[in-house]
């Protein structure tokens, strides 16, 4: 029973949890069991913020192990190499730089923007996932996300897969 597992990372108030929130609302929806888990460094904004989403019939634990996350999600350009170890070898690897700066109408939608791009490479309907931004935000939150999800998955589209990486 393929289990898929996700690291999401960047500083506090970038929206990492949100984002897993997201994702295991997606996930949960499609029919998946989902364990999640947070690991906040210091407890003010700025602090390191990892989270850990695993998906798929049966998930007997929330963490990833290390090396195994098939996907790793990095909000912020400083914490790559810091979770880079978090990875498999030939997993997908998405970062802030896949959206270009001024592209979003609200720079705090930066992280429903690159479950946009995960969106591409994930089993998940685009109904699906814009079910889970309903859900997950307030409808005044919604055409804001929207806009920044669709433009993730244009850009995760026209790179036909972010980054793969091969070897770590």
């Amino acid at each position: 029973m393929a289990v898929t597992n996700v690291v999401l990372a960047g500083l506090g108030g970038q929206g990492v949890v949100k984002a897993s929130d997201l994702l295991s609302t997606t996930a949960f929806s499609s029919g998946l069991q989902v364990k999640k888990s947070e690991v906040h460094g210091m407890s003010q904004r700025g602090g390191s913020v990892t989270t850990d989403v695993r998906f798929g019939k049966q998930v007997l634990s929330p963490m990833v192990p290390m090396g195994e996350a098939d996907f790793l999600m990095v909000f912020e350009s400083s914490q790559v190499d810091i979770n880079l170890g978090w990875l498999r070898p030939g997993g997908v690897l998405i970062t802030p730089d896949l959206i270009p700066e001024g592209e979003l109408k609200n720079r705090k939608s930066l992280n429903v923007a690159l479950l946009g791009a995960a969106s591409m490479v994930m089993d998940f309907s685009e109904q699906e996932w814009v079910a889970a931004i309903h859900h997950c935000f307030p409808p005044k939150l919604h055409a804001v996300n929207e806009h920044a999800f669709a433009l993730g998955r244009k850009l995760g589209a026209e790179l036909s897969r972010p980054e793969v990486i091969e070897g770590v």
